[in-house]
């Protein structure tokens, strides 16, 4: 493959360019990350992945995302040990940080390959709508607004958030 400065996902076999997102969208990842990583750090819970980690979450055909950021609870990460190759499989937690140019069916397509790759909860972050939807399951999905708080502690342990923290 070229290096043609762009970056990819490979989804089912197929490569999917991955258009760089605005400020305000990595504004709003580095936040959730930067969240996420210091309560993991303080707590012990896991370790923390940041944005264009690739995580393996299919063979045959291949299928490699990379979120904006990720978990992976202690006990999954001890047993892999460290890796400079792909994740294998899903982590625990998925944050996805929604683009302007994002439509709603590829957004709902990636959570929906996180819980079937294994991971327990993708968050989707909406800084336009200031909202974010839990995906648990492919029935189990909730969208948060206004003063809400993020009970998230069933994929990282203790882990709680107010929604407004994650656009300040």
């Amino acid at each position: 493959m070229a290096d043609d400065g762009m970056r990819y996902e490979l989804v089912r076999g197929e490569l999917c360019v991955m258009v760089p997102p605005g400020a305000e969208h990595g504004r709003v990842a580095a936040t959730v990350a930067g969240l996420l990583f210091v309560h993991t750090r303080e707590t012990g819970a896991g370790i923390t992945f940041a944005a264009e980690t690739g995580f393996l979450l299919a063979r045959d055909p291949d299928s490699v995302r990379a979120p904006d950021a990720a978990f992976v609870a202690s006990a999954r990460a001890e047993a892999v040990g460290r890796t400079e190759q792909y994740w294998p499989g899903g982590p625990d937690f998925v944050a996805e940080v929604v683009s302007p140019g994002d439509t709603f069916a590829d957004v709902e397509a990636k959570a929906l390959d996180w819980l079937a790759a294994g991971t327990k909860l993708v968050l989707v972050v909406n800084p336009t709508r200031r909202t974010a939807t839990t995906y648990r399951g492919p029935g189990d999905v909730q969208v948060h607004t206004g003063d809400a708080l993020l009970d998230l502690g069933d994929a990282v342990p203790g882990w709680q958030v107010g929604l407004a923290e994650l656009f300040r």
